[in-house]
C-alpha cells in the first residue's frame, strides 16, 4: 500500500493553477496549492499507517514529493522509494533519493524518452535497483492513451525491470501490461469514487480493487513457464493426436522407404515420428507390411 507524503509549501507555489484534470472536480476556482493543502497526510497519520499496515502484513511505502518530508519521514525506515511522475526531471531530488540506498520505483509520465534516460544515468551513480514504470500523467486516461509498448522500449534501452503505473479505467491495462513483461503494476485506490478529490475517477473502489488483483494473479497465471516442453497434461493428449508413420500402402521387405510409400497417421502414439524422416527415407524395410500397419525399425 503506497501513500503520498507531502508538504504543500515546500512542493508549490501559492497562486499555481490546478492541473487540467484536476479541474474536472468541484471549487474549479480553488487554486492547486489550496487543494493539495486539504489533502496532505500528517507525519503522525503516516505513522499510524504503516503501523496499521504491518499489522495487516501489507508493504507500506511512500512517494515523497519534496526534500522536507523526504527527511521528516527518515526514521520510518521504508523498504524501497517510490518517485511521481513530477519528479522525472528533478535530478538533485532523484540524486538524494538514489543516495538512500533502498530500491526507487520510477514513474515516467509526461516525460520523452531522453528524460527517461538522463534520470536513470542520475540514479545509476549511485544505486542500480531501479524498476522503470510507463504511466500516462491524466486520471483517467483513454484507452489509447496507454501506451504499453513503451515496456517494451524501456526493456530494450534499458535492461531494466519495468511495471506501469495504470490511470485507465476500471481494471484497465494492468493485466495486459503484465502479459508485457510488467513486474509492478500500481493502481489508484478509493473507497468512494465520487470522492471530492482529483484521482478518484481515476481509483478503483474495494470491490473494484479485488477483482483488479485477481485478474492480475490469472494472467500471471496464464503466462506461465518460459520452457517450451508438453506440460504433464498434454503427454497423453500428445500420444493420441501427434502423428506417427505408417504403410501408404504395401510395402516388400527390402524396399526402401520414401515419401510414397510411406503416410503420417494418428496411431495412438505408437511408431515413428515424421519429425524423423530424414533418417527414415532410403532406409530398407526388414519386413513386409501391410497398409496402414505402423512402420517399426
Amino acid at each position: 500500500m503506497k501513500f503520498q507524503a507531502f508538504k504543500t509549501e515546500y512542493l508549490i507555489l501559492k497562486n499555481i493553477a490546478k492541473a487540467p484534470y484536476q479541474l474536472s472536480i468541484a471549487n474549479v476556482n480553488e487554486s492547486q496549492f489550496d487543494m493539495l493543502k486539504r489533502l496532505e497526510i500528517t507525519k503522525g497519520q503516516l505513522i499510524e499507517l504503516k503501523r496499521y499496515c504491518e499489522e495487516k502484513d501489507i508493504i507500506f511505502l511512500l512517494t515523497f514529493f519534496d526534500e522536507f518530508m523526504l527527511e521528516e519521514l527518515g526514521e520510518l525506515n521504508l523498504p524501497a522509494y517510490k518517485v511521481a511522475s513530477t519528479d522525472i526531471t528533478n535530478l538533485p531530488f532523484l540524486k538524494k533519493i538514489a543516495k538512500k540506498q533502498k530500491p526507487i520505483i520510477l514513474s515516467t509520465g509526461m516525460a520523452y524518452l531522453e528524460e527517461v534516460k538522463m534520470a536513470l544515468e542520475e540514479i545509476h551513480a549511485f544505486n542500480k535497483d531501479v524498476i522503470l514504470l510507463q504511466c500516462t500523467a491524466n486520471y483517467p486516461i483513454k484507452d489509447e492513451e496507454a501506451n504499453l509498448n513503451v515496456i517494451n522500449t524501456y526493456k530494450e534501452k534499458f535492461d531494466i525491470l519495468v511495471g506501469y503505473s495504470d490511470h485507465s479505467v476500471g481494471i484497465g491495462a494492468g493485466p495486459y501490461a503484465v502479459a508485457m513483461g510488467a513486474k509492478v503494476i500500481e493502481k489508484h485506490f478509493t473507497l468512494n469514487k465520487i470522492s471530492n478529490g482529483p484521482d478518484h475517477k481515476a481509483s478503483l473502489n474495494p470491490e473494484e480493487l479485488k477483482k483488479f488483483v485477481n485478474t492480475i494473479k490469472r494472467a500471471e497465471r496464464y503466462l506461465g513457464s518460459q520452457l517450451k516442453i508438453p506440460i504433464p497434461s498434454e503427454l497423453k493428449t500428445r500420444g493420441s493426436l501427434q502423428k506417427c508413420f505408417v504403410a501408404a500402402k504395401k510395402i516388400k521387405k527390402g524396399k526402401e522407404f520414401t515419401e510414397n510409400n510411406l503416410a503420417a497417421k494418428r496411431t495412438g502414439g505408437i511408431g515413428i515420428s515424421p519429425i524423423n524422416y530424414k533418417k527414415i527415407f532410403g532406409k530398407k524395410a526388414g519386413k513386409d507390411y501391410e497398409k496402414d500397419e505402423i512402420i517399426g525399425i
